[in-house]
């Protein structure tokens, strides 16, 4: 099975790209559900830290698996709303140090991989053992996979604007890995609807052919083998390929890479930067392998600062 010759040839045009992000708009906007802030009920939620104010928080929408949250309120608001997306591991993590700087603080594991209880090891992937919303997106036609978990974190933005402490209509995203691509992808998706910034780690997601299933990107073997030809793989995969969204990416950008990361090639994320309009910053860790880096949290905290 080889590699196409022009692979971006079977990427959909920009205005295809459009209409997916205004389905995924239109279906998760405004859904039908809610978000509960749970009580302290014997789940250790303040991870701690006693001072990091964190709250399990519950969402339950139509159409959506329950998923969960971690909120972090601002000290003193109303405050900007700062969005961590997790790594492909599903993780919740939080981050006092962001809530310090004075930012409300929405931690998010769409679809449910993580529960207070652990992760919900019945929804792995049967093929590979991993998270399926990689898989589900190719063999689904678009239809599901990152399109649920995308409407996941609409629903969870627009529970967060309802809260007191938080400034509503405005947003922005960070995280590592599949947290540094989904948080392009979130960017995209709030285009017209509040985003401010993005910081994205060593973004996953990020041009498929170039990575040539390589790292990460290895668990779509199972996959592109079931579609029979990569072509038609990489068009459906496409619409969560960040490099198909820099058309739609205007607002201000921090993008990082590691010169040791064997995960998320350096050489996809230097292509993604490379087709970056406007306010846009690409930083390199000399020998930094994959992973959360205490430097990318101290350099989120800053973009944050200077744009959210």
């Amino acid at each position: 099975m080889g590699s196409c010759e022009k692979p971006y040839e079977y990427y959909p045009e920009p205005k295809e790209i459009d209409a997916w992000i205004d389905k995924v708009w239109a279906t998760g906007h405004g859904k039908a559900g809610k978000g509960e802030l749970l009580p302290n009920n014997g789940w250790a939620n303040d991870f701690g830290d006693y001072q990091a104010r964190t709250q399990l928080v519950r969402f339950e929408y139509e159409g959506l698996p329950v998923f969960f949250g971690v909120w972090q309120a601002a000290i003193s608001g109303p405050a900007p709303l700062v969005v961590h997306l997790p790594g492909y591991g599903g993780e919740l993590s939080v981050h006092p140090p962001m809530a310090a700087c004075g930012f409300n603080v929405l931690n998010l594991s769409p679809l449910g991989y993580w529960t207070p209880n652990g992760f919900d090891e019945s929804k792995r992937d049967r093929e590979t053992l991993s998270w399926p919303v990689l898989m589900d997106t190719l063999r689904s036609n678009r239809e599901h996979g990152y399109m649920d978990w995308l409407q996941c974190v609409i629903c969870a933005v627009e529970w967060a604007w309802k809260q007191k402490s938080v400034l509503p209509d405005r947003v922005s995203f960070y995280g590592c890995s599949q947290g540094g691509g989904t948080s392009i992808l979130a960017g995209s998706l709030f285009r017209d609807h509040g985003i401010r910034c993005i910081a994205a780690d060593e973004p996953f997601l990020t041009d498929y052919p170039l990575a040539d299933l390589r790292g990460a990107y290895s668990i779509l073997t199972f996959a592109i083998q079931a579609e029979k030809s990569r072509e038609g793989a990489y068009r459906k995969l496409a619409v969560v390929d960040t490099l198909a969204h820099t058309h739609r990416i205007h607002c201000p950008i921090v993008i990082t890479t590691g010169t040791a990361d064997t995960v998320c090639p350096p050489e996809t994320v230097y292509k993604l930067d490379s087709r970056m309009d406007g306010t846009h910053a690409m930083i390199t860790f000399e020998g930094r392998p994959h992973g959360y880096a205490f430097e990318f949290a101290r350099l989120a905290e800053t973009w944050m600062k200077l744009y959210a």
